[in-house]
């Protein structure tokens, strides 16, 4: 890639970047439509989409970006859920898509090609059966929705991305030609993620050990990116999941290392430059995504592509209330209304596109399935990407006029103001500053805090809304506080594992509740207070003396 041509891009992508800003679209549909645009007029030649640029350049360091930050306490919590929905899952998403394809193309009329065998039909299934995790978390990330249900939808795109890779390389195998038995599939399943797990926590514990070590941000900064491209090189050098190993590299560099040695300076030096290189990365791809696209050869084959479309829809929700219907009884239940924005949230993208170029020369359908995927991917970026935040807020999931937004900005402001003028008064006590110079200060940050109580008691708002959301975000602190102490006491050795596993449990249902049903959990509050009062009430009664009942007297 000349300079020129990447200097065109990133003019291009922020450009876009104000255009989708302006019309509140998601950032990734505008640079689609961009790229699409772009493309079709052809002023100038965009780099190729190729496997090497997603896999070496592209998807470690936007994976990497999105696993540190990742709380690894919250996925273990959700393990259940996100394991059934990033496993078994893109299995069974795999052979339901390919089984509905195969049957639907029986009725498309005389297109040629258009009833593949059900052994293409599992690798194109393979190929479109994850969640693309750039595009997923570049839209939910601007959705604010719930924080279980982005964490959900975040790590299931991450983790059933490397797992969808794992089966096409195996389905690819036997498509063309080579024996297998299903034992034989499912060990090298298990050896091939097993080992990128290893390899990536291996690299992300050192990088983290490291890390607690040095006191630069420079170099913790180049930590990072080692830990990042380096876990994703090594496991697949080694024949393992470079995906897997680098959301393994993540998770634990961003447990033990950068949550636990960063001075508070650094991490925000770290994190800033993350979410830079993954605005770079982001636009870079997404760009190349329409420009790939080419609309005329789509055109040709729509029937075909509508019906990979149905069928991949249908395979995730059958998936997604599957999975949600085996919770349903269990403490990782997951409410009946997230259930569809899962559904929906399940774009796909580039990664898609790279797994279908990649494919052999004479590989039987090529053509056919190259359009295929890229019309899949344009439809689900499209449709999905640009309706996504419409069916949220109609669902009631996010707020539709993004109030607590405002309410969470104006008590933020007042807690800084607060937190400031503590500091002011030790530092006054502490060293000698000149007090015309602290008085000065003091007032200042006084004005800020009167103002900012001022725009509390005017903020508009419904009050039941207001007292379910500060009921959810007050108990939420509360929980964390009791996760501390538990967790001190355990490690000073006050309490036994088994006491420490048992009320965390405890902890973690209730947390997964006040989460995925906050409303609910504050209903039955209410009730078992009002059945305490009634039983308080009665006992009271017959203890008076007006009741006739002397209690005495038994």
């Amino acid at each position: 890639m000349n300079p020129e041509t990447l200097l065109i891009l990133f003019v291009c992508a922020s450009l876009l970047a104000v255009i989708a800003n302006r019309v509140r679209i998601p950032y990734v549909v505008a640079l689609v439509l961009g790229g699409l645009l772009l493309g079709s007029l052809k002023l100038f030649q965009a780099p190729v989409l190729s496997q090497d640029l997603l896999f070496n350049v592209v998807l470690p360091g936007l994976i990497f970006e999105s696993a540190y930050h990742l709380p690894a306490s919250a996925l273990w919590r959700d393990r259940l859920a996100i394991f059934g929905l990033a496993v078994p899952g893109v299995l069974l998403s795999i052979v339901l898509t390919a089984a509905v394809f195969v049957w639907s193309s029986h009725f498309l009329g005389d297109l040629e090609g258009v009833v593949m065998p059900f052994g293409i039909a599992l690798v194109f299934g393979a190929m479109v059966a994850a969640t693309d995790p750039i595009s997923v978390v570049a839209i939910f990330r601007q959705l604010q929705a719930p924080a279980r249900l982005t964490l959900l939808v975040e790590s299931e795109s991450l983790l059933n991305d490397g797992t969808a890779i794992v089966f096409f390389t195996l389905f690819l195998g036997i498509a063309m030609g080579s024996s297998a038995h299903w034992t034989s599939l499912a060990t090298s399943f298990l050896e091939i993620v097993g080992g990128g797990i290893l390899v990536g926590g291996f690299i992300g514990w050192l990088a983290a050990e490291w890390i607690k070590r040095v006191d630069d941000a420079m170099v913790e900064i180049t930590l990072t990116i080692l830990a990042a491209y380096g876990s994703f090189l090594a496991a697949d050098q080694l024949g393992y999941s470079g995906v897997i190993s680098t959301v393994a590299a993540g998770l634990v560099c961003g447990a033990t290392g950068i949550r636990q040695g960063m001075a508070p300076s650094v991490s925000l030096a770290v994190n800033t430059f993350w979410e830079y290189l993954g605005f770079v990365l982001n636009s870079l791809v997404f760009l190349l995504v329409g420009f790939t696209i080419h609309l005329p050869e789509l055109f040709r084959v729509w029937p075909l592509i509508l019906a990979a479309y149905v069928a991949i829809t249908l395979a995730r929700a059958s998936v997604v209330y599957g999975v949600g219907a085996l919770l349903s009884k269990t403490r990782s239940h997951i409410p009946w209304i997230w259930h569809f924005i899962l559904l929906w949230g399940g774009v796909r993208g580039a990664l898609s596109m790279v797994l279908v170029l990649s494919l052999p020369p004479h590989f039987p359908y090529r053509e056919i399935l190259v359009n295929l995927v890229f019309g899949v991917v344009l439809l689900t970026i499209l449709i999905q990407g640009l309706t996504m935040t419409p069916i949220a807020k109609s669902l009631g999931i996010i707020d539709p006029n993004d109030r607590w937004s405002v309410l969470e900005a104006r008590r933020m402001r007042l807690r800084l103001a607060q937190g400031t003028l503590d500091d002011l008064e030790r530092l006054r006590r502490e060293e000698f500053y000149s007090e015309e110079a602290v008085e000065l200060i003091r007032k200042h940050f006084v004005a800020i805090q009167e103002s900012s109580r001022a725009s509390l008691g005017n903020l508009d708002f419904d009050p039941a809304k207001r007292l379910q959301g500060d009921f959810t975000r007050l108990y939420q602190r509360l929980l964390a506080r009791q996760k501390k102490r538990l967790l001190d006491a355990q490690q000073a050795g006050l309490i036994s594992q088994r006491t420490f596993d048992e009320l965390r449990a405890d902890l973690d249902a209730e947390t997964l509740d006040l989460e995925s049903q906050p409303r609910a959990l504050r209903e039955r509050w209410l009730e078992e207070l009002r059945t305490q009062e009634s039983e308080a009430g009665t006992a009271a009664a017959a203890r008076s003396p007006e009741s006739g009942t002397d209690p005495s007297a038994e």
